[in-house]
């Protein structure tokens, strides 16, 4: 968890929870390229926590299977429970102002966490995000969710898509989402966000499409970077 560098103990600071939270990858890790971005959050007034749940790798083969089949079931509540605790140790931590914010696997987090728990997330931005796994590359996705004749169920159980279709119930239960892709993305095809928009607007669901022109999976050449004032601005009038 990172505070900014002028921060006064007893002052409240909003919550910016910054994840990636996919199998394969470590975010927590002692290098400092990784922290850089993340105290430029910081100094802007947030307080930024980091959590890498289960299914993510560097502690047991049992952490890293838990997830198998279950990837919206285990990963969110981790996500939820680790933000708690750490509100219970440090009080300066404002859970009445949250935002979480994720790239890829962690763009479907973001999405996914202010679809299904909007009392704990108050706003998210999620760049170039699995929205449909049966859109998504087959040898990754079946190695976690099993195949999709065994359990059709298991993908749409995971399906941003098919969530947000369902209309919110108004005040709380539609939380800003802001979305952010590379229209030609090899990876995660721009359909994803372009469905996910669909039933968002289908649904009543409040949320902004930022369409990335010649921009692969991830922003290159600066454009990263120009993109973080626009989300910083995003969240900021979210949580006004």
């Amino acid at each position: 968890m990172l505070y900014p560098r002028n921060h006064v103990t007893g002052r409240r600071l909003p919550v910016l929870v910054d994840v990636y939270g996919g199998p394969g990858h470590q975010e927590v890790v002692c290098a400092r390229s990784r922290w850089v971005e993340r105290q430029w959050w910081a100094d802007a007034g947030f307080a930024v926590v980091v959590v890498d749940n289960r299914g993510t790798p560097g502690v047991a083969p049992s952490f890293d299977k838990a997830i198998h089949r279950r990837l919206a079931d285990v990963i969110l509540p981790d996500q939820v429970d680790a933000l708690h605790a750490l509100a219970d140790k440090h009080h300066d931590l404002d859970l009445d102002r949250v935002a979480i914010r994720g790239w890829s696997f962690g763009g479907w987090l973001a999405a996914l966490a202010v679809l299904r728990r909007p009392d704990v997330y108050h706003c998210a931005v999620a760049g170039a995000p699995v929205t449909d796994w049966t859109l998504y590359d087959t040898a990754y996705t079946e190695r976690y969710l099993g195949l999709p004749v065994d359990g059709p169920d298991v993908y749409s159980h995971n399906c941003l898509v098919d969530l947000a279709a369902e209309p919110p119930v108004a005040g709380p239960d539609a939380r800003p989402l802001l979305l952010i892709h590379g229209m030609v993305d090899d990876n995660v095809f721009a359909a994803h966000t372009i469905r996910l928009s669909a039933a968002m607007l289908r649904a009543g669901r409040p949320h902004a499409v930022i369409p990335l022109t010649g921009a692969t999976h991830m922003a290159a050449g600066g454009l990263s970077e120009r993109l973080l004032r626009l989300e910083l601005d995003f969240i900021r009038q979210a949580f006004r």
